[in-house]
C-alpha cells in the first residue's frame, strides 16, 4: 500500500503485526526491515506491483535485530545483492553470531492491553524460531545517510535501535520505538530493554524533528 509518494507499507499478522517499508526515490529502492517470512514473498510481490525488479533493491536498512524484522533478509540479500545496513550493536545478532538480549523475566506476566502479544514475548525469551542469519555490510550511526533516509539512533527498545527520516517527504519511520498494536503506545513494555533510554529517545527526537 502506498502511504505517501514513493513510500510503500507492507505488513503481516505473524510476528506481532510487524511492518516493513519500501522506498522508491525515483532512482532505486531502499527497504526498511524485511517482515517475518523467510521467503520474503510479500516484499517481492510489492516490488513487482510497482513495476520494479528485485535488482532495483540497492540497500536494506534494519531498525533492530528482533526476529520479526529479519525474516526475509537473507533471501532478499541473495536475490538482489543489496547492501545491508544496521547499527553496530545489532550486527552480530543479525549475522547469527550472538543471541538477542532477552527481556527481564519479571516482565513475562501478561499486562493490560497486551495479552495478544504474550505468545510472541514468550517465544522471544525462549529463543524460538530464529531468523536465517545474514551479514551486515555497513554499520551505521546517528546522522548517517543511507539512500534517501537519515539515520536516527533511538535506543531503548534495543541498544542499537534505529529510526529513519526522509526529509524530502517529512517522513519518520520509527520502527518499534512506537507500537501501534495491540495498543498505540511508546513501545511494548515487555520488549523495551531500557525504559529510561526509550523515554529519552522519544523525548529528544520529538523535540528535534518538525
Amino acid at each position: 500500500m502506498e502511504i505517501a509518494p514513493g513510500v510503500y507499507s507492507m505488513g503481516q499478522r505473524k510476528g506481532g503485526r510487524v511492518h516493513a517499508f519500501l522506498l522508491d526515490d525515483g532512482t532505486d529502492l531502499t527497504l526498511i526491515d524485511t517482515l517475518y517470512d523467510t521467503d520474503a514473498h510479500r516484499v517481492l510481490d510489492q516490488i513487482g506491483r510497482i513495476g520494479r525488479t528485485v535488482t532495483d533493491l540497492k540497500r536494506i536498512v534494519l531498525t533492530h535485530a528482533h526476529r520479526s524484522h529479519l525474516g526475509g533478509l537473507a533471501e532478499l540479500k541473495r536475490r538482489s545483492g543489496a547492501t545491508v545496513h544496521a547499527h553496530e550493536w545489532e550486527a552480530d545478532i543479525i549475522a547469527g553470531d550472538r543471541k538477542g538480549q532477552a527481556v527481564a523475566r519479571q516482565l513475562l506476566r501478561p499486562y493490560p492491553g497486551y495479552l495478544p502479544a504474550y505468545p510472541l514475548q514468550l517465544g522471544f525469551v525462549l529463543g524460538l524460531d530464529k531468523h536465517p542469519p545474514c551479514s551486515v555490510d555497513r554499520a551505521v550511526k546517528d546522522g548517517d545517510r543511507v539512500g534517501p533516509v537519515e539515520v536516527v539512533h533511538t535506543p531503548g527498545h534495543s541498544p542499537g535501535h534505529l529510526a529513519f527520516y526522509w526529509p524530502e517527504r517529512r517522513l519518520l519511520i520509527a520502527g518499534d520505538a512506537i507500537a501501534t498494536w495491540p495498543v498505540f503506545a511508546p513501545g511494548w513494555p515487555a520488549f523495551t530493554l531500557n525504559a529510561k533510554q526509550q523515554r529519552a529517545s522519544l523525548g529528544a527526537r520529538g523535540r528535534g524533528r518538525r
